[in-house]
């Protein structure tokens, strides 16, 4: 005889769960009560769950599960702000979830995929190319094993930024599900104005999320000023060229109110000279945007080099004499496998 396969209750709404368990006979307000028990509470054991009777945790362990994320690897800064974490899930698959601890409050940067498949030439996360796509479950679990370990020192997440592994707008579905749900009260409550989502400039899912009616940040990588380059650097530019992301991006300003970021990898004698800066303030003249200016974090694997300090500085400047809206991206754990995707080949590689 072949034992039902258990449902993972982890992920779900509180009205998806309480649609699930009325197979069960328990009451619809459960499925509120176990959604908090999950998000809330980080409990992932049923018989923790004291307001629901013994009977009821006992059907509940025999249909459902919980899932549980381990951590495989952990690497701090010697400043103790940034922590990076190497998180598995069932499967064994893992992703790398990095906790910042800024003056204006806690931020967690979060994967959405396993490995990566944009194959941008100076990531670390494309170098093994794309395991599979993290369910919504997935991604808030992150979250979640952040939170808990926050809690211990009496603190909670402020923010959440969607710029770790994968391309989050490839993975539309399930980062919607996240996102909504990490806004339910019975879940963190977190407002959509506290998550930044960073794309490689996927327009058709750029126009989508605009019309979503939810006003989170949008970041979009830019990292280069014209087509040939940008193709160089990224190959989805072939498929959505400069022009249709920017178009893309201001119609999603205009439609929110939000402002876009555009995130521009410095990379030494590529992108980071003169005529570059040039190009990219007549780009973006006149566009309701700012420019996040990002001295690379070299890859060993790619062989790209950082700028020279002088020239970063030369950078910025350039765009700031064009009266753009610029920020140099404060750096954070250096001294550890700081850009996306190292710690997770760092150890799949040994």
């Amino acid at each position: 005889m072949i034992t039902p396969a258990k449902t993972e209750l982890f992920g779900l709404f509180a009205a998806e769960t309480a649609e699930a368990l009325k197979p069960l006979g328990l009451e619809p307000y459960r499925g509120k009560q176990i959604a908090e028990w999950l998000y809330k509470h980080g409990v992932r054991e049923f018989d923790t769950m004291t307001n629901l009777a013994k009977d009821q945790r006992t059907k509940l362990r025999n249909s459902f599960t919980i899932m549980k994320l381990s951590q495989k690897a952990a690497q701090h800064s010697r400043d103790g702000k940034t922590s990076k974490f190497l998180l598995a899930f069932p499967d064994d698959m893992a992703v790398e979830t990095v906790l910042m601890r800024q003056h204006y409050g806690n931020s967690v940067c979060i994967s959405t995929q396993v490995g990566c498949a944009m194959g941008c030439s100076f990531c670390a996360s494309t170098l093994g190319g794309l395991a599979r796509n993290l369910t919504g479950g997935e991604i808030l679990a992150q979250v979640l094993y952040i939170n808990e370990l926050l809690k211990q020192e009496e603190h909670k997440i402020d923010s959440i930024v969607i710029m770790g592994s994968g391309e989050p707008l490839a993975n539309y579905d399930n980062v919607m599900r996240f996102i909504r749900l990490i806004h339910e009260p019975y879940c963190l409550n977190l407002s959509y104005r506290s998550i930044t989502l960073s794309t490689a400039g996927l327009v058709p899912e750029i126009n989508k999320l605009a019309d979503e009616g939810i006003p989170i940040t949008l970041s979009i990588s830019l990292h280069a000023p014209n087509n040939e380059l940008r193709t160089r650097l990224m190959p989805v530019n072939k498929r959505y060229p400069l022009e249709q992301v920017i178009a893309a991006g201001s119609r999603y300003a205009q439609i929110t109110g939000r402002r876009i970021t555009y995130e521009y990898t410095l990379i030494a004698g590529i992108n980071d000279q003169p005529v570059h800066a040039r190009e990219l303030a007549m780009l973006l003249k006149g566009h309701l945007a700012s420019i996040n200016l990002i001295p690379i974090n070299p890859v060993p694997e790619r062989g790209l080099l950082r700028p020279a300090p002088s020239d970063i500085s030369r950078f910025e400047q350039l765009l700031k004499n064009e009266h753009l809206n610029v920020t140099l991206r404060r750096e954070m754990g250096t001294d550890i496998d700081a850009a996306c995707g190292q710690l997770r080949h760092k150890i799949l590689s040994e």
